[in-house]
């Protein structure tokens, strides 16, 4: 079972980067209208999420990610799947 807060943490710590508005990033923070991800800084985004967890992000499941929440249900099913958080 992984820490869905350290997990919310980790990917919001990523986020700031993108976070150009300065808005507050939590669970409900939409990805392309709160923060104007679009599908280049998607991929930047992954691949930044996928160092630093050490995991892999199929990319049929990126266009799936509308929320930080999806977001991280994301990083933490790939954590489970790899054996732990």
């Amino acid at each position: 079972m992984t820490d869905t807060n350290r997990v919310l943490g980790e990917v919001a710590a990523i986020l700031q980067r993108f976070n150009t508005a300065g808005r507050t990033i939590g669970p409900e923070t939409d990805l392309a209208a709160d923060l104007n991800i679009d599908s280049v800084a998607a991929m930047d985004l992954i691949m930044e999420v996928e160092d630093r967890f050490e995991i892999d992000i199929p990319i049929n499941l990126v266009s799936d990610m509308t929320t930080v929440a999806d977001l991280v249900t994301l990083v933490e099913r790939q954590l489970e799947a790899r054996g732990g958080a």
